[in-house]
């Protein structure tokens, strides 16, 4: 898994599968999921993604507990 952050437009987006993008689902109003034509996550978008400081402690738990994930930027999510 790659996380990218962009702290211009505060949205954080994880990576899951290589795959290509079928369609983009909104799970709530500030997760997006994307999927690909058999339904499988490709990748996921946090908007406003400063202001979910327990989402992102939630990911932090995670690499934590051995998922591997690579940070591609140097900007914290949480500043």
């Amino acid at each position: 898994m790659t996380i990218q952050y962009d702290r211009i437009a505060d949205a954080l987006y994880m990576y899951v599968s290589g795959g290509k993008v079928h369609k983009t689902l909104e799970l709530e109003d500030r997760l997006l999921v994307d999927v690909d034509t058999l339904g499988n996550i490709v990748g996921m978008e946090i908007l406003d993604a400063s202001n979910q400081e327990e989402l992102i402690k939630n990911l932090e738990s995670n690499v934590d507990t051995g998922i591997p994930i690579t940070i591609t930027s140097g900007l914290p999510a949480i500043v």
